[in-house]
C-alpha cells in the first residue's frame, strides 16, 4: 500500500472542508495510507520552511501556482510511476503567504492545479479529491469521466 502524506500549513477552520477531506481520505483508506499533518502558521515563511523540511519524505510534490500544470491522466501517471517505484509521496501545500523558496527546491515536482489563486484550505480538499481521482483512473474506477 503506497504511503502518502499530505503537509500543510494552518488547519481547517470551515466544517464543510473538514468533511469534505474526510470523505475523500475514507475513500483514499482503500488504496494508500494518507497521514495528514497540519503544521502551525510562523511569523516568517523561513520558520514555516524549516517545520515543513523536516516533514519532507519520499518523492516532495509541492503546490506552487508557477508549477507544473497537468491534466487528471497525466497527475494519475505521475502517482503511478511514484508507486511503481515503492516511492513514498508528500504532497506540501503552502500557507495564505505562500512557501519559502527553500521548500519550492526540495521539490521534485512543483505542481499547480490552476493560474487562478484558491484558498490554501480549499486546496486540501481539491489535492484529496485528485489523489483520489489519480487511483480510480489508474485502477480504471468509472469515477473519472
Amino acid at each position: 500500500m503506497q504511503k502518502i502524506n499530505i503537509v500543510c500549513v494552518g488547519k481547517l477552520k470551515e466544517k464543510f472542508f473538514s468533511d469534505a477531506v474526510a470523505e475523500y481520505l475514507k475513500r483514499l483508506s482503500r488504496f494508500a495510507s494518507v497521514a495528514v499533518r497540519e503544521l502551525p502558521e510562523r511569523r516568517t515563511l523561513k520558520e514555516e520552511a524549516e517545520s515543513i523540511r523536516k516533514e519532507m519524505r519520499g518523492a516532495c510534490v509541492v503546490l506552487a501556482v508557477e508549477g507544473k500544470k497537468l491534466s487528471s491522466e497525466a497527475f494519475a501517471e505521475k502517482m503511478k510511476c511514484f508507486a511503481d517505484a515503492g516511492r513514498e509521496v508528500t504532497f506540501v501545500i503552502g500557507s495564505s503567504c505562500g512557501l519559502d523558496e527553500s521548500v519550492k527546491e526540495r521539490a521534485d515536482l512543483l505542481l499547480s492545479f490552476s493560474d487562478m489563486t484558491f484558498p490554501h484550505q480549499l486546496m486540501r480538499v481539491i489535492l484529496c479529491e485528485q489523489i483520489y481521482r489519480a487511483f480510480m483512473i489508474n485502477g480504471g474506477g468509472e469515477y473519472h469521466k
